[in-house]
């Protein structure tokens, strides 16, 4: 779609104008017809010609966001479709490989939106965006919160609880490997006990061995006194995995300090190994 004439007629003006002025970023359609005062077929004439030069943007059924004047005729980018995403369920957080981008811990072009939500709705196309929808069991909807995007409040998860949430399932993240950068990324600023607090209320054994055992492969400086609790935790009959149950060729195998078959390869993890330590040297030089 061609966005890059922005120019207003007379009423699609009075409808601009008139959301700004209010500080308006949202509009139904009964609202348009009521700032025009105009019948509903006339109103419809106006909304489409505004969808169609870049200045409204339908959210859902009869409700459009504005796209804000000072973004200019480059109105469509990821956080228009973050925004008009952050209406198809209500609670949700944008998470996994999302957030990561978010705040910068990963490099990787992603053209999917991770929506995490209790909600059961189907995955679905927005813009050019394929938005997939995750549904958590009950002990892990949370540890999120509002963030801005190009004006408009999205809930997003915390920095702890995407590196945890990656790691958690790695698949929604763009893998075992990329999880493990994000990690390392996140151990730059991470919050020590917030993570602390979020594993336990998880409460899976499987979640605190690979959460301890990526501490060591990325070189974080994990607090002694979380370390002894974390291997508390992690103490256990059950298996635990990092990456597939089935064993692959090159994996790095069993690692007993945290009861852990880490069955993905040294070059998977290559990129991350030290990774944090090399952040916190680079920081002191």
């Amino acid at each position: 779609m061609e966005f890059a004439t922005r120019s207003l007629s007379s009423q699609e003006s009075r409808v601009v104008l008139t959301l700004a002025e209010h500080g308006l970023k949202e509009v139904g359609r009964q609202e348009i017809i009521n700032i025009l005062g105009v019948r509903p077929q006339a109103a419809d004439h106006v909304i489409r010609s505004l969808r169609r030069k870049g200045w409204l943007e339908r959210a859902s059924w009869g409700r459009y966001l504005l796209i804000p004047p000072e973004m200019g005729p480059d109105s469509l980018g990821e956080g228009n479709v973050l925004a008009l995403a952050s209406r198809i369920a209500d609670p949700y957080y944008f998470g996994y490989g999302t957030a990561a981008t978010h705040y910068g811990l990963t490099t990787q072009h992603r053209h999917i939106i991770w929506l995490v939500t209790p909600v059961r709705v189907r995955d679905r196309h927005l813009l050019d965006t394929e938005v997939r929808i995750v549904n958590p069991v009950k002990r892990k909807f949370f540890g999120f919160g509002p963030v801005d995007i190009l004006g408009y409040q999205v809930m997003m998860s915390d920095r702890e609880k995407t590196a945890i949430d990656c790691i958690d399932r790695p698949r929604l993240a763009g893998g075992e490997g990329e999880a493990a950068t994000i990690f390392a990324m996140t151990c730059r600023r991470i919050d020590w006990h917030k993570a602390e607090s979020y594993l336990e209320r998880i409460g899976s054994k499987t979640l605190v061995r690979r959460f301890g055992w990526l501490v060591d492969h990325v070189g974080a400086d994990m607090p002694e006194g979380m370390r002894a609790h974390l291997s508390e935790l992690a103490i256990g009959k059950s298996k635990s995995f990092l990456g597939p149950k089935k064993p692959k060729r090159g994996a790095i195998g069993y690692q007993s300090d945290w009861q852990l078959t880490v069955n993905v390869s040294n070059e998977e993890l290559r990129e991350s190994a030290g990774l944090a330590r090399q952040q916190r040297v680079n920081r002191g030089t």
